[in-house]
């Protein structure tokens, strides 16, 4: 069966249209699915402004359907990744909101500190949402959720989820392998994986600290200490070093 977006029959009046080439002002004509168009009257040849990329942001077969996809729609597809990654998580985890919850945070604070580092978003979001995806067959096949274990069951699931997503393989293998070691650095780490580390142990100090607080001094140091990028650092004094924790 064809792709309902793709079958003319069910396109619409606006379906063909005219536009400007930004080079030299010669009106080019769209179909709404063309990627890109070249200019008939420079040779220019420029994305399509209307397109409305809808399901081939994420669908794994867009590249068979619509051909190859330009930078603008792969950029779209990578960061509408992180969120389906994000919906899977919260599947696999089902009612375990504990779980979930913290999954969440770190994928919060890793946006926020792979914003100031750079770095993949899309591979630091989805390390950040499956970091612990591991810890129920951890549970299950060890009776432990210690580090080691969640690193050894992890990464299979994290790759089953992504490969299901269509994510490409330069992904996947880099997620996992973050997963497969989240809790131990490495001596020459990517900016990917100190920002999940980072955003991992904010969440991890912050849990601790409602259970068994550091002084504000103690928890000062730790910060100074225990971070692997600036960001983390900085993020870490604000959640943690607020004025309400301090009290």
């Amino acid at each position: 069966m064809k792709c309902p977006g793709q079958d003319t029959q069910y396109w619409q009046a606006g379906a063909i249209f005219d536009v400007k080439c930004p080079k030299c002002d010669h009106s080019v004509e769209f179909f709404k699915d063309d990627t890109s168009r070249k200019c008939g009257s420079c040779g220019h040849r420029f994305i399509n402004p209307n397109m409305d990329f809808g399901c081939a942001s994420y669908c794994q077969y867009a590249e068979q359907c619509i051909g190859d996809l330009p930078p603008e729609l792969l950029a779209q597809k990578e960061d509408l990744l992180k969120d389906r990654v994000a919906i899977e998580m919260k599947r696999y985890f089902k009612s375990d909101f504990k779980r979930i919850g913290h999954a969440t945070r770190v994928a919060r604070y890793a946006e926020r500190i792979g914003k100031i580092e750079g770095g993949n978003l899309a591979v630091i979001l989805s390390a950040a949402y499956l970091h612990d995806i591991g810890i129920v067959e951890a549970e299950k096949k060890h009776q432990s959720t210690t580090a080691k274990y969640q690193e050894l069951e992890g990464p299979p699931i994290a790759a089953s989820i992504l490969i299901k997503l269509g994510a490409k393989e330069a992904l996947v293998e880099e997620v996992c392998d973050i997963v497969g070691h989240h809790h131990h650095p490495r001596s020459d780490e990517t900016i990917n994986f100190k920002v999940v580390y980072d955003a991992d142990l904010i969440e991890n100090i912050d849990e601790k600290q409602k259970e068994n607080p550091l002084k504000p001094e103690q928890l000062a140091e730790r910060i100074e200490k225990s971070f692997l990028t600036p960001g983390g650092s900085e993020v870490a004094k604000e959640v943690l070093l607020s004025e309400k924790t301090v009290k």
